[in-house]
Formats: C-alpha cells, structure tokens, sequence
C-alpha cells in the first residue's frame, strides 16, 4: 500500500501541475495576446509541451506519470497495471486536476473556481478528441512496447503540442484535464455541458489505441508489458534482462 500512496501522490502532483500549465498558460496568452486566437494557441502550446517533458520526467520513476485516466486504463488493459490501482490512479487524476485549476486561476488573480463558459461541441469536435486521444495513447504504449522508454517524455509532448494545431479540438485528450479546464473561464476552458461528450470521445480513442497496440504489438514480442513506464528508481531505462528479471 505504501507504493500506491506513493504512485498516487505522484499522479496527483503531476496532473495538478499539469492543468496548473494548461490552465495557467491559457490565462496568460490571453492576457498577453488579447484577440489574437493563433498566438494564444501557440502560447498555450509551447507551455504545455515543455511541462510535460518536465513533469513526465520527473515523476515517471514513481507512477509511470499517467496523468490521464485513459492511460490507466489503457495500461490496465494492457497488463501493465493491477486493476486495483486503477480507481486509486484516476481519483488522484481527478483531484489533482481541480487543485491545478484552482491554483492558476488564483495565481492570475481570478477566483478559485470560476465556471467556464466556452462551448466545444459538435461531430467535428468530437471526432478532433478521438484522434487526439488516439494517436496519444498509440504514442506512449507503442514506445514502451518496443522498448524505447527514454524518449516517451519527448515524444508525447512533441505529440501533444503538434494535436493543439491539428485536431479540431486542440487535442485535451485527457479527461481529467477535460474536467479541470471546465472551472476555469478563460482561454483554455470548456463549458460544462461540453465536458461529458468530450470525454466519451476521448475514451473511445484511447480503447481503439490500446487493441491496435495490442495487435502491433504483442506481449510475446514486446520487452515489456508491464507499467507504462517501468524506470528504475533512478530514473533510467530497465535493461532487457532487468525487464524479463520483473516479470
């Protein structure tokens, strides 16, 4: 149990800094670049990649860095998470998104909590999370089925930040992230009525990532099944026969 508190620790930490950033940015670039759409969205970009290379590296040792419910659920379905950690993993998500919503609308000098009121809906919308969730969670578990954990922090901010410009959604791709971003009113904010479709898209994406990862990638041929990110205490990639040494 001590390594769950830990790991949730960790899932909430790091989801809370990462809405704090989304969030946090969102606010800035709007203040910084008022009516002009593209830069605020390449603002908001830029910010939320560069956390995410931070925050993954950082707390990846601990908790796989998750930070989004579909991952857990897609490494669960994957074998690389018991299933009873996963409520655990997305409650922390989830709490963890409300404080780092919470923290930038007071750093920015707004209330804790104020209601967003920017409607996202529509086919198109809905179809943009889909992908975005899609290609994210193809991303992460394709590189940690072919054994190249190092460059996940990387390559899924890299990913992140090109779905902000080329999903009709600008890619939250996380409903944890989904559900924060909807008590801040500002740039980065969706409207309540908006979040549940959002969501619903963004799990569907993720489940049909995760059985084309398992068809790409079978567990016989992969060097690992197991956590999402399964680093040493360390912080460096397993060797092969540390991996096959876990199983």
């Amino acid at each position: 149990m001590a390594d769950l508190r830990r790991q949730c620790v960790a899932e909430l930490t790091g989801t809370g800094l990462l809405v704090a950033v989304v969030v946090g940015s969102g606010i800035a670039a709007q203040r910084l670049s008022p009516g002009d759409v593209g830069v605020e969205l390449l603002e908001n970009a830029l910010a939320t990649g560069a956390g995410l290379v931070a925050i993954i590296l950082a707390l990846g040792p601990i908790s796989g860095a998750h930070l989004n419910p579909v991952v857990t659920l897609a490494s669960a379905l994957l074998g690389g998470l018991p299933w009873r950690s996963v409520p655990a993993f997305i409650a922390s998500q989830v709490l963890g998104a409300v404080c780092g919503a919470v923290l930038a609308n007071l750093m920015f000098g707004d209330a804790p909590i104020s209601i967003a009121t920017h409607a996202r809906s529509g086919g198109g919308l809905w179809l943009g999370e889909t992908v975005a969730t899609f290609g994210l969670v193809l991303t992460i578990f394709g590189l940690v089925r072919s054994g190249r954990l190092a460059a996940a922090p990387y390559a899924v901010a890299a990913y992140i930040t090109a779905a902000y410009w080329f999903t009709s959604s600008t890619s939250f791709a996380n409903p944890a992230v989904t559900i924060g971003r909807t008590l801040s009113d500002s740039f980065a904010g969706i409207a309540p009525p908006s979040a549940p479709a959002f969501i619903a898209s963004q799990l569907i994406g993720g489940l049909a990532a995760a059985g084309l990862t398992r068809y790409l990638f079978p567990a016989a041929d992969a060097p690992d099944a197991a956590l999402i990110m399964a680093w040493d205490a360390n912080g460096s990639e397993p060797t092969a026969v540390e991996l096959a040494a876990r199983r």
